[in-house]
């Protein structure tokens, strides 16, 4: 095997791993609220996710195209410099994907990938070699619009199907009302899913396009290969199915306590914007659309909305793309500096070791099936750090007069 050739490997395996912590990263959107509400269970509510993310990533690949073609001037940049600079972005991608989920923080996959993509091109070509603008292309259109879009859009459309909810169900019989949403989250998070799958699931079938054609493998008119899809899309399920249970508490149980209707209006909500995107070959935030649309059923039905963790979401949002993207710098120019594949291999290092502490760190207070319902009762503020120290009472036990939190 040669060097270039063995560059190319480890990149492809690297957009894998940058698709499985997107999997397991974005479990939440789908899901969260039909764990929270108890419409599915837990296990089940990530297998059903996984497979309709597998059958999601076949679908269409409008998003794909967008990554591979409407990011970087790939006429400014061949070969091992293009799959240097893929390496590094999806290196970065990685990292702060590992370091939102330690904390819980509900951050978008999309942009870490996208920031850590522009973070080493730019290091790599300037300011010039990223496409910032243009009619059908570029960051602001393809990227910046849509993420500020998105959440407004999305919280919109569910504060108006949540109260629309309840004003046609305030006569009913609540119990009946309660089963018979809880039946129809299961439809709205499945549609969620296979909406995720078309969205999420490309953005690494781009990402193995770019640097197919940077090795030489594609060109940039090719026709995206069925073995990408087929194994982006494994990983992908992959990742959904281990469950990022630290999120899935914070997107269910952290920012506004939800019913069954309130979860359906938001369900629905999330897939038809997301949907909508993907056949327009917008890369959008599933992440920031699934949070909009939790914030909306709150809203919506007139609920207690916790802002400050909603403040430290809006945080994580808008330093997804400046940090993602010095990650990235920082990746390629470690591996440009040493130089060859010694340099890509050093990086590859890195990555192993950072991802294994952030993964030993997490194992000190995990969180997972047992406890992915609990949230602080505390009407103080809720700091995320503390959340993932903190060892609460299940509902049951509270109801039954358990104390409610012991630290």
């Amino acid at each position: 095997m040669t060097a270039e050739l063995l560059v190319l490997v480890i990149v492809i395996v690297t957009a894998l791993a940058f698709d499985f912590t997107n999997g397991f990263h974005d479990t939440a959107n789908a899901m969260a609220t039909s764990i929270a509400t108890g419409a599915l269970r837990p296990r089940v509510a990530v297998a059903v996710s996984a497979v309709l993310n597998l059958i999601g990533a076949f679908l269409s690949v409008a998003v794909a195209a967008t990554v591979a073609k409407g990011i970087v001037q790939l006429d400014a940049v061949h070969g091992q410099d293009l799959l240097r600079i893929v390496f590094a972005g999806l290196v970065g991608g990685i990292l702060w994907n590992l370091l939102t989920w330690l904390f819980g923080l509900p951050s978008s996959s999309s942009h870490a990938l996208f920031g850590g993509l522009i973070g080493a091109t730019i290091a790599s070509l300037g300011w010039g070699g990223v496409i910032w603008s243009g009619a059908s292309q570029g960051v602001l259109t393809k990227i910046v619009l849509p993420a500020v879009l998105a959440p407004i859009v999305a919280a919109l459309v569910s504060a108006i199907g949540t109260r629309a909810i309840y004003r046609i169900t305030r006569g009913s019989n609540q119990e009946k009302v309660t089963t018979g949403f809880r039946w129809g989250q299961i439809g709205s998070a499945s549609l969620v899913s296979l909406a995720h799958g078309t969205n999420d699931a490309q953005k690494t079938m781009g990402v193995i396009f770019l640097a197919l054609v940077a090795h030489g493998t594609l060109t940039q008119d090719a026709e995206m290969p069925l073995w990408v899809m087929a194994a982006c899309a494994v990983a992908i399920a992959a990742g959904t199915y281990l469950g990022g249970w630290r999120i899935i508490r914070t997107l269910g149980k952290g920012l506004v306590e939800i019913d069954s209707p309130q979860g359906l209006a938001a369900e629905s909500s999330s897939a038809a914007i997301i949907l909508t995107s993907a056949h327009f070959g917008l890369p959008l935030s599933t992440t920031q659309t699934a949070t909009g649309s939790i914030l909306g059923s709150g809203l919506g039905k007139g609920a207690e909305v916790r802002w400050g963790v909603m403040g430290r979401m809006v945080v994580a949002w808008l330093l997804t793309l400046p940090l993602a993207g010095v990650a990235g710098a920082i990746c390629w120019a470690i591996a440009h500096f040493i130089g060859g594949l010694a340099g890509v291999l050093v990086v590859f290092a890195i990555l192993i070791a950072l991802s294994t502490l952030m993964w030993l760190r997490s194992r000190r207070n995990p969180v997972d099936t047992h406890n992915v319902n609990e949230w602080p009762s505390s009407t103080e503020p809720v700091n995320v750090s503390e959340v993932e120290t903190t060892v609460i009472s299940t509902p049951d036990e509270v109801s039954a007069g358990t104390p409610s939190a012991k630290k």
